[in-house]
């Protein structure tokens, strides 16, 4: 095995999801390099298809189940004025 075929097997691919505002996911599609993914995603967005109650997000991980996992995670609040008295 030669050590570019060792490294595309350890490939982690980025996947691209539509998430709906009351949180249900579906996977639209995977890519190997974020390039691709942003694309992919990117033109989903410009498409008009969505409509206000969807979201397109790329997100890096190993398996599809960390995808959404990382998905649906909380995540803490970025510090700002509101709420720093």
């Amino acid at each position: 095995m030669t050590r570019e075929s060792r490294q595309r097997d350890r490939t982690v691919p980025y996947f691209v999801y539509r998430i709906h505002r009351t949180g249900g996911l579906e996977r639209i599609g995977e890519a190997a390099a974020y390039r691709d993914a942003s694309a992919q995603a990117k033109a989903l967005r410009s498409s008009g298809e969505l409509g206000s109650d969807w979201r397109i997000k790329v997100v890096f991980a190993s398996t599809e189940a960390e995808a959404e996992v990382l998905l649906t995670e909380e995540r803490a609040r970025k510090p700002g004025l509101d709420g720093d008295e």
